[in-house]
């Protein structure tokens, strides 16, 4: 399969994807539990069908110690007993934040309230950039149709 872009050969896109990048390495250094974005990382690229974040996340959550048993269950979170109730609380926005057109009023009040009982102000906050960020990834992997399965732990980081 090959991509319909080649990112790294566009001078546009090495403009743009540069400093999206970084963005997504300081989420990554946020105080935001490494585990919780692993996750929520998954399941919004589970949601949006982008096979390279999903190679990505799968493979960098792996080797961070994550077993294999939670990984398999991110899609059915809410059926898992394997998850604690602030890792369910974050799954809970990032769908709802990823599905704001199909869920109609967007992100509840109900959720953010439950999100806000685990998280801080500053682990809010990355917790949203990373979803809204997952999204803009996501998108710009799947129109494209970029190839996955080769990605290495450490690739971009």
């Amino acid at each position: 399969m090959d991509a319909r872009l080649n990112y790294s050969a566009s001078q546009t896109a090495g403009k743009v994807l540069k400093p999206v990048m970084a963005a997504g390495k300081a989420v990554k250094d946020s105080p935001l539990p490494p585990v919780t974005q692993e996750l929520v990382a998954l399941r919004v690229s589970q949601i949006n069908g982008c096979a390279v974040c999903l190679d990505m996340h799968t493979k960098e959550a792996a080797a961070a110690g994550e077993t294999a048993v939670r990984l398999h269950l991110v899609a059915a979170w809410r059926e898992a007993t394997v998850f604690t109730d602030a890792e369910r609380a974050a799954l809970e926005l990032a769908e709802a934040g990823t599905r704001v057109a199909d869920a109609a009023g967007g992100v509840s009040d109900e959720v953010w309230a439950n999100a806000a009982k685990h998280y801080d102000e500053e682990q809010l906050t990355a917790l949203v950039i990373l979803v809204s960020f997952m999204n803009m990834v996501n998108r710009l992997n799947a129109i494209t149709q970029q190839p996955a399965g080769n990605y290495q732990v450490g690739q971009f980081h």
